[in-house]
């Protein structure tokens, strides 16, 4: 019997690492999810142990390669949470805590940086009027840099997780043009970008395209296999939804949310973020704060499982919005000082209804942010995909197709980062010609779903949602300002 030819995805994600083998056509064929803690140890902060990172990938690649003969992996690519960052020394050993990409620490030092920059700068600079937020890793080298003069000076590199796994994988540095750990044109790092944070362009790797070849492995259980730089977990799953032609658009709800759409046209919106186009495409995407992150936090107020908080959303009624904003936003509003909230409440309001207000209110963020998506396409979006953790719950996909006011088509890979991972690493190791290719082959729909019947009814709650922002700004302003009085 022949041997089985796989090709290996990895996800080191904001609460797990997520390992997983599948056949050249994406079936899945086998996988293993190893999660580990964030912790949380000031208000605003949010850290994890980039050595967690390194042993689940080791535990995942051992557990999904057993009873497999060797050599039938033939490529390996991996992909990582974005905007999280650890400051490791010349043997690769982390300085600190990584700061992951929730964090807020930075956001007065990030305004310190944006303010630099006038909108016209930032057009020219990055494509359009961005906003530097507590996440940039200009701000995070800066606190880092004031915080810890000592290890800063012993920094030798400020790596993504996917690059720091891949260091330790293969014991080549490098990174690729689209992870946000650096920001990068097309040709090399942005000179007025690192350039914010004296030292900061020596310490970080070298860049090569997401398919490229980064190394082989030196893992025992994968042999000598050729490991692909890859990219961040959120274009990686603009590969694995097949967001690579013009027209599609796809909805990743896992920890956070990400909406993103491609177009062979870019206008400027400083709500989302506008990639460098590849081979005349153009990929616009937003993610937030807190997707999945925001079911397990009503989950621990509540005292429910998230099982039984989804069984309970079921017999919810909706009339109660919900803000996700739990540490701040991102898309599209790029406000650190926000913060969550309910609003509608009554005494007559159940566990039930807030539960279901918590998934409408996630669903309403990926509006938000799906509007300002079309507008950067120029267009509308002809489909959309739905992935990732939260494309488990039939309930919570309809709430989307509900709320979003369109189909959704729930991939057959839920995890389409992991596939957009092993799909990169197949296009480095020459499986593919390219990852337009590799994407439009393998890339299956599970299910559709269109809107319910009445749907629409949910439009007034959808505009409570996106007028509460514009409504309590100076408030979430002024207990930002006490929050910080009272740390």
């Amino acid at each position: 019997m022949r041997a089985p030819e796989l090709m290996l995805g990895i996800d080191v994600g904001t609460t797990a690492v997520k390992v997983a083998a599948f056949g050249l056509d994406g079936t899945p064929v086998a996988a293993h999810t190893a999660g580990y803690p964030i912790a949380r140890p000031r208000p605003g902060w949010a850290e994890q142990d980039p050595l967690d990172w390194w042993r689940g990938c080791e535990a995942g690649i051992r557990a999904v390669l057993a009873g497999f003969p060797a050599g039938a992996v033939r490529s390996v690519g991996v992909v990582s949470q974005v905007n999280t960052h650890v400051f490791a020394d010349e043997q690769l050993r982390p300085l600190a805590p990584a700061i992951i990409w929730q964090d807020q620490r930075c956001a007065e030092i990030a305004r310190e940086l944006d303010a630099r920059f006038t909108p016209a700068e930032k057009t020219r600079i990055w494509g359009g009027p961005i906003v530097l937020d507590a996440s940039f890793v200009g701000a995070r080298a800066e606190w880092f840099a004031r915080a810890e003069p000592a290890k800063w000076a012993r920094t030798r590199w400020v790596l993504s997780p996917k690059d720091f796994v891949i260091a330790k994988l293969t014991g080549r540095l490098a990174t690729d043009q689209l992870s946000g750990v650096r920001v990068a044109g097309s040709a090399g790092y942005l000179p007025e970008a690192v350039g914010v944070v004296d030292g900061l362009a020596e310490k970080l790797p070298e860049i090569l395209e997401p398919e490229a070849p980064v190394g082989r492995a030196t893992h025992p259980a994968l042999g000598a296999d050729e490991v692909a730089v890859a990219t961040m977990d959120a274009f990686s799953a603009v590969f694995g939804s097949r967001t690579t032609e013009a027209g599609r658009g796809m909805v990743l709800c896992g920890t956070s949310l990400v909406v993103a759409g491609a177009s062979h046209e870019s206008v400027p919106v400083g709500e989302v973020v506008t990639f460098p186009p590849r081979n005349g495409l153009f990929v616009h995407a937003g993610p937030t704060q807190a997707a999945g992150d925001a079911l397990r936090w009503w989950g621990e107020v509540a005292g429910l499982s998230i099982e039984e908080v989804l069984a309970a959303a079921a017999t919810g009624t909706p009339g109660v919005v919900f803000t996700p904003h739990l540490m701040g936003e991102r898309a599209p509003l790029w406000d650190s000082d926000v913060r969550g909230s309910f609003f509608g409440l009554s005494s007559a309001t159940s566990t039930a209804d807030m539960s279901i207000a918590v998934l409408q209110g996630v669903a309403m963020s990926g509006r938000h942010v799906l509007d300002a998506v079309e507008r950067a396409c120029g267009n509308q979006l002809s489909s959309l995909t739905f992935s990732g953790g939260g494309a488990r719950s039939d309930l919570w996909t309809q709430i989307h197709a509900d709320v979003l006011q369109r189909p959704v088509e729930r991939l057959r890979v839920h995890d389409s980062a992991v596939l957009g991972a092993a799909l990169l690493g197949a296009v480095g190791a020459g499986l593919f010609p390219d990852i337009e290719t590799a994407a439009a082959e393998t890339v299956a729909v599970d299910r559709v779903f269109d809107p319910a019947p009445g749907a629409d009814r949910l439009a007034p709650l959808y505009e409570a949602y996106r007028g509460s922002h514009a409504a309590l700004r100076d408030l979430h302003g002024r207990l930002a300002e006490w929050r910080a009085a009272n740390a």
